[in-house]
Formats: structure tokens, sequence, C-alpha cells
């Protein structure tokens, strides 16, 4: 009796001890996937060399506008390029030829090294949300953006696991000053996470602050001679290129910053309906973005984007996860490994207002493509809500979660002689269960994913436990993420030299709210 009881404390505390193991707080991220499956490809070899010629037809005969910016049409013009006023037509050829000198593949550097990516290749690298103004979660609602939401998220991001990249604007924080807000964005980044992070866009000056900072946090010499920062320069589509966009590559591609050159298409309403005519005006505002970068630094790094929805014809309102967007996402992907350029589109995207099944089929579909199209660089991977105006603070941790899966999915399936399980099933025999099958005790670990978030447990657990759904359990994990949270630790002198920086950028100018 006593040999009993003692065999089922024994039991028992295994059990306990292993379940504090699962339930133990962990600081690792994976590694950036590395696909080991093949790229999905909608396109023939006929239907991508009419695309190819017919951007290089729109380059030539229609052009592009490069507004505001007389200093871009001056490198057009002795490029060879035909400019009249601000449109800049192209020779046929010529964007191609300047867009070789790009990179096939780059790494960009954290700030602890076991957290750099590989962008390009058979690699993925996933970032969070990027830009809206507002936020939501189940208790506030929805609501304009603040720097303490800013800093939560990125919280998040360093606490998740399949998580690979910081990201940049995850929310918009309009309680600080407009002219002022980069500085505390990147700050957090910088002091909060580890991971990779994205500079600042949305003025030249503030690229220059991004860049400035980036010295201080990895020296300036580092910063010349590697990529530490991934920024987003979006095309004003159809075919325009402000001095903005413009002026922020320009500080970046200068500086050996990469930059991500993507139209913004909203099929219907900025491209064409068919998917053959939006695949060719996004090529052809692609070549002639990636080719002004290679005008400003031969070798610069870039990825070729395209952030690709299509329009309800009835609200006009932008819709997502739609078979149109697919094929064009999957298309975009094969003339981008044409040229030789790292790929970024998809996302977690969705056009609901909730973290709810709507929100999930089309985030499900907008993944599952990104990964089948050959994507390089996924921004929006987790936290996208309402057409991209919310950043939700449950679906971040949602579709976080849910990230697992292109991991494993990218893995392929292995046929080595333990995943062919021949002894397991002689083991087994039949007639048998494999559950205490040598095979199974071995690899039943790592065998299956197994979602962090999700409910499997029977109805009756599940009903004594509050009955949640899976937003109640998103909003206690992030809970719980936040009060995990531990702040990696960085050089005091770096820190301190970063807040100098900063406070006398922000003394040098008066407060701006537009």
């Amino acid at each position: 009796m006593a040999q009993a009881a003692e065999r089922r404390r024994g039991r028992g505390g295994g059990g306990a001890a292993r379940r504090a193991e699962r339930s133990a707080v962990s600081f690792e991220t994976a590694r950036f996937i590395e696909r080991n499956i093949p790229n999905f490809e909608v396109l023939t070899e006929e239907a991508l060399e009419i695309i190819e010629t017919n951007a290089e037809t729109v380059l030539e005969e229609i052009g592009v506008n490069f507004v505001e910016n007389p200093a871009a049409l001056a490198r057009w013009r002795d490029a060879g390029a035909d400019v009249d006023g601000e449109r800049v037509r192209i020779p046929r050829g010529l964007a191609r030829k300047l867009c070789a000198t790009a990179p096939s593949s780059y790494t960009q550097h954290a700030r602890n090294p076991e957290r750099n990516v590989v962008v390009g290749g058979k690699n993925l690298v996933l970032a969070p949300v990027y830009g809206p103004p507002f936020v939501r979660d189940a208790v506030g609602g929805r609501r304009y953006a603040t720097m303490e939401d800013f800093r939560k998220f990125v919280k998040l991001g360093y606490m998740s696991k399949w998580l690979h990249h910081s990201g940049g604007t995850v929310c918009e924080p309009t309680d600080v000053p407009v002219n002022k807000r980069h500085l505390d964005m990147l700050h957090a980044h910088m002091t909060l996470s580890d991971k990779p992070f994205m500079g600042s866009v949305t003025e030249p000056s503030r690229a220059q602050d991004s860049v400035e900072m980036c010295e201080i946090l990895f020296g300036k010499e580092f910063v010349q001679d590697n990529t530490v920062m991934t920024s987003l320069i979006n095309i004003n589509s159809p075919m325009t290129f402000d001095d903005v966009m413009m002026g922020a590559l320009e500080i970046y591609a200068k500086n050996n910053q990469a930059c991500i050159i993507s139209p913004f298409i909203v099929g219907g309403a900025m491209a064409p309906v068919s998917v053959a005519g939006t695949l060719t005006q996004v090529l052809a505002e692609c070549l002639a973005g990636i080719a002004y970068s290679q005008l400003i630094r031969p070798g610069a790094p870039v990825i070729m984007g395209a952030f690709v929805t299509s329009i309800d014809m009835n609200s006009g309102a932008p819709t997502f996860g739609t078979p149109e967007a697919a094929h064009i996402t999957y298309g975009a992907g094969q003339l981008a490994r044409r040229l030789g350029l790292p790929y970024r589109s998809a996302g977690s995207f969705c056009g609901s207002k909730l973290p709810d099944a709507q929100a999930a089929y089309e985030t499900a579909n907008s993944l599952n493509m990104g990964l089948l199209a050959g994507v390089n660089f996924m921004l929006h991977s987790c936290g996208w809500l309402e057409g991209g105006l919310v950043s939700s603070f449950e679906k971040f941790v949602m579709d976080a979660d849910q990230l697992g899966t292109l991991h494993h999915l990218a893995r392929g399936v292995s046929v080595d002689e333990d995943a062919q399980a021949l002894d397991a099933i002689r083991e087994v025999g039949p007639g048998g269960h494999y559950l205490g099958c040598d095979h199974t005790q071995r690899n039943f670990k790592s065998a299956f994913w197994k979602s962090d978030l999700l409910d499997y447990k029977p109805f009756e657990t599940w009903e004594d436990e509050g009955a949640r759904d899976t937003q109640t359990l998103a909003g206690l994990r992030v809970e719980k993420m936040l009060a995990d949270y531990k702040q990696p630790a960085l050089d005091p002198s770096i820190n301190e030299a970063l807040s100098d920086y900063i406070a006398r950028k922000k003394a040098a100018e008066p407060d701006s709210f537009m």
C-alpha cells in the first residue's frame, strides 16, 4: 500500500514538473523560416514574358512621375531616361539593367546577433502589423493609439516565439507630436526588444534621425558596412513616386540600409481589375523604384514589394483574403524571383472589425498564400484588423500563435529512417495502437505543432473554466505576456546616449501635430 502511494506521488510529482516546464516563461525566438517546400506558381512562361514585356512598354511609353524632386529627375536624365516635366519615361531594358546591381539577399543585423535575419532566397522573415492609427482590445474597445500602446506591442513582439522582427510603426501613437513620435518609436524598438526593426519614412529628416540613432546603437562604421534597418517605401499607385518617400529612400540607400519598394495596390482603384493588368503595373512600378535606389547607391539592399488587395464594388472598401489577391501575390513572387530580388507581400490581412470568424478566414488565406508565394519578408504578419486601420492586441497574439503553423508547413515532409516509422508499424501490428510504442515515446514532444492559445480541452473542462472563446483566451495571454516581460539588457552608456539624442532633437523644434 505504501509502495503504491509512493508510486502515485512519483507520478504526480513528474506531472507537476512537466506542467511547470510547459508553463515556464520562455524568451525563445524561432529562427527565420527556411522553406523546404516548393513555391506555388500560377503563371506560365508565356504569361510571365507577356507581363514583363508590357511592363517595359508602360515604362517606355507611358512613364512614371517623380514629383517635387528635381534631383531625382536629374539622376534619371543622366541615366538616359526621357524626362518631360515630372514624367520620366525609361527606355526599354534600362530599369532592369539598373536593378541588376541590387543584392539577391542580405542580412539585417539585430543588436542581439542571435536575432539576425537573412532576407532573400528560400527564407521568410515575419514582422508585425504596420501603420494603424487605432488600437483595439476587448476591454477598451476601439480608440486612438498611444505611445503606451506602442510599447506594449513591441513587448508582445519581443515575447512572441514565431515572430522574427520587431517591425516599425506597429501602431501610430497619436499622443506624441507627429514630428517627434518617430524618435520615441525607434527608442522603444531599440530598448524594449533586441530583434531587428524598421526606420521612419514619414519625412527624409526622420529617416536621417533613424540612421543616426542606429549609429549610436551599433556604431557608425558598423552601420555603413552592414544593414541594420529594413524600411517601407510605398509607391503612390498608379505610377507616382512622391518626394517624401523618395527622400527617405535616398537617405537609406545612401547609408546602405534596406528598403521595401512597394506599390500600394487596391485593384479597381489604384490598378486595373484584371490580374494580368495589375501585375503589369506592379512590375513597372517596382522596376522604376528599385532602379532609382540603385542610381543612389549601386548594391543598396532592396526588396520588391507588392501590397495587393481588391475592392468591394458596392461599398468601395478594400477586401482581403480573396482569390484575386492570391493570384497577384503568387504571380508577383514569380516576377521577383526572375529579377533575382527578395520579395515582400501578404500578412494577417482581413477586413473584419473584430477578431472573429471573418478575421480568421481571411487571415488564414492571406498567411498561407504568403508562405506558398515565396515571400521573403512578410510585414503585417500579426495584429492587423479592420483593413489596416486597427492594431488589435488580441489578434496580435492570435496571429502570432498561428505563425507557428507556417514554420512547420515550411519544413516539408521528412523521409529519413526515423520518419518512415517502419519500426513502429512492426511493433504495433494489426489491431494495436501507437500511444505506447517506442517510436511515439521518442518523438511525441516534437511530432506535432501545438497552439499555445487555442483550446483543445474536453467540453466539460472548457465549460467549467468559463466557456471562454478565443478572443477571451487571447486577452488573458496578452496580460500574461506583458506580466512576464523582461527587458533585454542594453549597455547603459548606449541607452543614455540615445536618450540624450532624443532630448536634443525634441528640444530643437516646436511640437507639430500636422
